[in-house]
This record gives C-alpha cells, sequence and structure tokens, in this order.
C-alpha cells in the first residue's frame, strides 16, 4: 500500500470527516477506491485510524494526485503535520451498523445498540447518509420510552461530565419555535441572585431568529473556556455563555448537524438532545417549558401530555429532579424579535421599564419562581412571590450586570437595524392569530441572527384592536438585498390573520 502526503484542505465539512483523493492517483485506481466510500487513515500499522468519507477531486490545486487531503475536521482529528506519510486503506463498516438496519425495520433496540452507535457516531465512523437513515428510522418507526432513556444514557456516557460538588444544580431549557421567547437571562438572573447555582450555557440560532447566547452576545462575551465558565460561576453562582466550547454529549452535537437540514425533531430524538446535555452539564434540578399553540413545535395539550410525560419519566430514571410547565404558544413572547431587539426588551424587564412587555416579564417570572421552589428552604407556592421581590428590587439586574462584566462586556454594542420599514395591516379588525414560523421566517430573512441588529419589532399582539394603514411590526435590517427579501415575505404573508 502506496503512501500518501497529507495535505490541510480548508474546508469545514461540519461534523464529518472528509478526505480528498486525486483520481489520477495510482491508489485511488489500484486500490478501486469510490466517491463517497469510507477509508481509513493512518501513519503506523498499529496506530488509531482516522476514518472519513471519501470524495474524489479533478483540480490538482485542491490536492495532487501524490497527496491525500483532509477537511479541517478530520486533519486536526488526525493531528499530524501537513507533508506526512500516510497509509490509506478501505473502512470496515461499523458494527453497530446492524442496529441501524434493525431500527429501520422497525425492531426495538436495546441499551446495547445505543452504546454502540453512539460510540461510533463520536468516533466518527458514521457518514451522514448513515446518521440520516438511523435518525429517520427512530423518526418514523418511533422510540420507545426506553429506547429514549436507553439512548439518553449513551450520549452522555460517550462525553464529558461537569461536577459542581453541590447538590443543587438548576438549569431550565424551552424546547423553542417560539420567536423572542428570551427569558433564560431574565430567570437565570433571578435564580442566581436568589443564591442558587444555574450555570446556564445556551445555544446559538441554527434555524430561529436568536438564540440566547446571540442574544447574550449584544452584553457580554459569550464563548469562554471552561475553567473561566467554572471561576465565573463560583463567583456569581451563574454564567451566560455559550456551550459549544465544552465536550458534552458530543454525538448531540453530530446528530444536530443531520437532523436541521431534514427538519426532523422527533420526540424521542429531542428529549434525548435536551436531557443528555443537562445531565453533562452537571444539572440536578432541570425546569422543561412546552410552549404549546397552532404554529409552535407542539400544537395541541395531547401532544404536549405525551411530550411531558416522556421527558418525566427519561428525568426521573436518570437521576434528574425534571418539572415540565405547558406555557402558550399561540404567538411570539416579548417584542424584539432577533439578537438586539431581543436584548433591548430583556434589558426593560430587568430595569422595571414601565414600557416593558408583560408577557415576557410574567413568564419569566413564573419560570423563576419554579426553579425557586427547588430550593428546600422554599415553600411550595412562594417562589413567584420571591422572583418578584428579586426583580423589582433591582437584584435581578446587578446580578445580570455583574455576570456580563465577568464574563467579559462587549465595549461596543450593537444597535438595531438602520434599514426600517413598518409592515401594515390591511384592514380594519382585530389580531386573532400570529404565525410563529412565518414572523420567525422574516426576522431570518432581514439577516437575524448573523447581523446582531436585523428581525422584527412586534406592535400589536392577540387581541389587539388595528386599523387599516397601522403598523403591525417594524422590519429592521442591516443590508439591502436581506432588506428586500424580508420585504418581499411580509407582503406575500404578514403572518397575521386580523378579522
Amino acid at each position: 500500500m502506496s503512501a500518501l502526503s497529507l495535505r490541510a484542505v480548508a474546508i469545514d465539512t461540519y461534523h464529518e470527516n472528509v478526505a480528498y483523493l486525486h483520481r489520477d492517483c495510482p491508489l485511488y485506481r489500484s486500490e478501486g477506491f469510490q466517491a463517497l466510500s469510507k477509508v481509513e487513515i493512518h501513519q503506523a500499522e498499529d496506530g488509531r485510524p482516522v476514518i472519513a468519507v471519501l470524495n474524489v477531486v479533478d483540480d490538482p490545486a485542491l490536492c495532487a494526485p501524490g497527496e491525500l487531503g483532509l477537511s479541517e475536521q478530520a486533519f486536526s482529528q488526525l493531528a499530524l503535520p501537513a507533508g506526512t506519510q500516510v497509509r490509506v486503506r478501505h473502512a470496515q463498516p461499523p458494527a453497530s451498523l446492524h442496529g441501524v438496519h434493525r431500527k429501520i425495520a422497525g425492531e426495538r433496540l436495546e441499551a446495547a445498540d445505543y452504546l454502540a452507535i453512539v460510540r461510533d457516531l463520536v468516533d466518527n465512523r458514521y457518514s451522514k447518509i448513515e446518521m440520516a437513515a438511523f435518525l429517520v428510522a427512530c423518526a418514523e418507526t418511533g422510540m420507545e420510552r426506553e429506547e429514549v432513556l436507553a439512548l439518553t444514557r449513551a450520549m452522555v456516557e460517550t462525553g464529558e461530565r461537569l461536577d459542581w460538588g453541590e447538590p443543587l444544580v438548576a438549569d431550565k431549557h424551552c424546547i423553542g419555535g417560539i420567536p423572542g421567547n428570551r427569558t433564560t437571562p431574565l430567570v437565570t438572573a433571578m435564580v442566581a441572585a436568589h443564591g442558587m447555582l444555574m450555570p446556564k450555557t445556551s445555544s446559538r440560532a441554527i434555524t430561529s431568529p436568536a438564540g440566547t447566547a446571540d442574544t447574550m452576545e449584544v452584553f457580554t462575551r459569550v464563548d469562554l473556556p471552561p475553567e473561566r465558565l467554572r471561576r465565573i460561576v463560583q463567583a456569581q453562582r451563574a454564567c451566560l455563555a455559550w456551550g459549544g466550547t465544552a465536550r458534552l454529549a458530543p454525538a448531540d452535537d453530530i446528530l444536530i448537524a443531520v437532523e436541521r437540514p431534514l427538519s426532523l425533531d422527533s420526540p424521542g430524538q429531542m428529549t434525548a438532545s435536551i436531557l443528555s446535555k443537562k445531565l453533562a452539564a452537571g444539572s440536578t434540578h432541570l425546569l422543561i417549558d412546552i410552549p404549546v399553540g397552532p404554529t409552535a413545535k407542539v400544537r395541541t395539550q395531547a401532544e404536549a401530555l405525551r411530550l411531558r410525560k416522556l421527558f418525566e419519566y427519561v428525568g426521573e430514571h436518570s437521576g434528574l429532579h425534571l418539572e415540565a410547565v405547558l406555557s402558550d404558544g399561540r404567538q411570539p413572547i416579548g417584542r424584539g424579535i432577533g439578537p438586539v431587539l431581543e436584548a433591548r426588551d430583556l434589558m426593560q424587564v430587568l430595569e422595571n421599564d414601565p414600557r416593558a412587555p408583560l408577557d415576557l416579564r410574567e413568564k419569566s417570572l413564573h419560570l423563576a419562581g419554579r426553579i425557586i421552589e427547588f430550593d428546600p428552604d422554599v415553600r411550595g407556592g412562594h417562589g413567584y412571590r420571591l422572583a418578584r421581590d428579586i426583580l423589582d428590587s433591582g437584584r435581578a439586574l446587578a446580578r445580570f450586570q455583574a455576570i456580563c462584566e465577568a464574563q467579559g462586556r462587549n465595549p461596543h454594542p450593537p444597535a438595531p437595524g438602520h434599514l426600517v420599514e413598518a409592515v401594515p395591516s390591511a384592514v380594519d379588525g382585530r389580531v386573532t392569530a400570529i404565525d410563529n414560523l412565518r414572523i420567525a421566517r422574516i426576522a431570518r430573512l432581514a439577516g437575524a441572527p448573523m447581523d446582531k441588529g436585523a428581525g422584527i419589532d412586534l406592535l400589536r399582539k392577540l387581541g389587539d384592536s388595528v386599523r387599516a394603514g397601522e403598523p403591525l411590526y417594524r422590519i429592521h435590517a442591516e443590508f439591502p438585498a436581506d432588506f428586500g427579501f424580508a420585504r418581499e415575505a411580509a407582503v406575500r404573508d404578514s403572518g397575521y390573520r386580523i378579522e
């Protein structure tokens, strides 16, 4: 087997190892490699190989006939300098694929099957095609609750796990789908001001106009190394950071890279994804927010109750004290949709500004109150009052500001997008419905979350009266092309029903 010279190819293949061979490479022809087949790359016969999906190129500027190119992730995983002589051979299919085939056939898998699959996922032995097959099989044939528990445990076991050395570590999570629902920073500030530990790591947006990390980035640095985050949590009793720096349940990140393009979000996968991250992050007490509404992720009360029972079952059998609450998901929460506009809303709540959106304030108080009641020294039913006192007294604001200072305050916070246009009502009437999905799409077309100041500023909510020509919301954008896309989408369908 001939050796090839290793070359780094500056392509981000997003959670998939990819190797590149030139079509005229002698090894490509002699070994019978084909595009999209999997290969093993190693330097020494006794070394641990890196598995990659093969791509064939015709441009020698990308990869010459005597070279083996590796994508950024694969090159980093191999951890050898460019120019190193490496060897390539056909990779054996992972044995765990038998479990995937059985799941496709509708069989129930055991805990050992899920552990084997997840280990191979984390070791990059699966191509995205094989990952998609596993995800679709789980979504279409369904997962029993014992299978969801097994998948959750496997995802935790194959990554790192934090230990905060305290008996009560609080967290919250919303399953998503509601624009502007930026309760997490408010809840975290109130809970930390009460004295409870709440090390909150959150995600960036993937399909929404803003994630908690995107909004917090308006105020402070969120991309922090784990040791610094630990020091901040010890000093402030909380953090509000991006969770991508810690290797917590890494299989979840790999699967999400395939789920999102396929728009897959089955109850079993969702539950395992959320709870594996929380368990790995060291949470002991968790509050799950399940918004219910006609354009939310969960459309009916019956569906929400089934999901709540699944969360509770997996949480109980994982040693996690978990409560799931159903909330109103008929419309966006707050007024701002997009990082800067959501940041404005949450500051108005923290500052007790009379202009603060009441729905955002009240939802945050209720969620914070439920978490505060995890404290064994707090009597049931008293959490809301304690949370309200913490907010009204300014203690939540002070704690939020202290967290931002500790993480590294943004010296130049962005402003709302300077390109602005109001979207008017076509008729007189009352707002009877707001389409969450449509509003989120228009905000993303405007540039959110990549452009922090882009998004939508809502001027009317459910039940509000409006006359023809009066504005329903304002679109903010930074760039003319995005502005045009958002305006055109709003003209086609504003997302509002007026009757």
